[in-house]
């Protein structure tokens, strides 16, 4: 009994003395987490600088395109900066009731609101039904377009 009592405190101390090791060695080399690599090793500094400079240059251009539209329809270009006001001005551009922004705080309903806005823009510039599915699906493609080709705003269209 007594030698079974020694041999397991033998094994507790070589196990304690084990884990006191392993914790006390680094894994990797400097800068890394013992659960992989962080991300600025991997990646680097200019990898991550570089995409928030694209991220920023898109969010600059689509600031540009919303301004170019608005402004294109004879409203003031800052409108479309302005949360909740820029849905105001959508709908005077798109020839639809104010009440209609009740609508857009509704679930679902701010889906079909969303979509009847879009064609009614499209066909307020001189658009038919293809280019405003070209604004529902490929919008980082058809915004562009509506802010910097020839089309004119026409309200009574």
């Amino acid at each position: 009994m007594d030698t079974l009592a020694t041999d397991t405190t033998r094994q507790i101390q070589i196990g304690t003395d084990s884990l006191s090791t392993a914790l006390a060695t680094p894994l990797h080399g400097p800068g890394h987490s013992a659960m992989g690599a962080d991300m600025f090793s991997l990646l680097g500094p200019g990898v991550l600088l570089g995409t928030l400079a694209v991220v920023l240059l898109a969010l600059l251009f689509y600031i540009v395109v919303g301004w170019k539209i608005f402004v294109k329809a004879g409203k003031p270009g800052w409108a479309s900066l302005i949360p909740i006001y820029n849905y105001v001005v959508l709908l005077e551009i798109a020839g639809r009731p104010l009440w209609w922004l009740l609508l857009m705080f509704i679930p679902l309903v701010n889906l079909v609101i969303g979509i009847v806005l879009v064609f009614d823009v499209a066909r307020k510039f001189g658009k038919g039904v293809l280019f405003g599915l070209g604004l529902i699906f490929l919008w980082f493609l058809f915004t562009p377009i509506l802010a910097f080709d020839d089309s004119r705003y026409d309200p009574n269209a």
